[in-house]
């Protein structure tokens, strides 16, 4: 059984309060519904967690170097400015795919840089709530080709 762990960051909290154009109406509780229920038909073993604290996310990557298989980061605000995440999963020696839920791209020209691409596996952004279950969908199959 994979372990994989998904973490987000600061003022994820909120989703379903929050800019609904660009990040729609569900919530963060809906959202980890959806990746239960999608983990728990996939044989995934599931960790969620989400902070507003720098240092927390920090200490749950460095935690994940030893207790599981994937990461997947949506570090919200973080993922333009914290140099600590991006140190913190440089560190790691497990697949990581990079989460937005809106287009990065498309937005802010602020947003346009992330510090967690270059460590990243690879970067899903665009999709709306849905880039949840994609990323978990390839993480699946990241760990799958790794352990053939």
């Amino acid at each position: 059984m994979n372990k994989i762990i998904v973490l987000n960051g600061p003022n994820l909290n909120l989703l379903g309060e929050r800019e609904k154009i660009q990040y729609g109406s569900l919530t963060l509780k809906d959202i980890e519904k959806n990746c239960k229920d999608f983990a728990d038909k996939n044989n995934i073993k599931l960790s969620l967690f989400q902070s507003n604290i720098e240092g927390e996310l920090i200490t749950q990557i460095q935690n994940s170097r030893n207790d599981q298989d994937g990461i997947i980061i949506n570090a919200g605000g973080y993922t333009h400015t914290s140099v600590a995440i991006h140190d913190a999963l440089k560190v790691l020696k497990i697949p990581i795919i990079e989460l937005h839920i809106s287009n990065i791209y498309n937005r802010e020209d602020f947003r346009h840089k992330s510090l967690i691409s270059k460590v990243a596996s690879g970067i899903i952004c665009g999709f709306g709530s849905e880039g949840y279950i994609m990323s978990l969908k390839a993480m699946k199959k990241i760990l799958e080709d790794e352990n053939r």
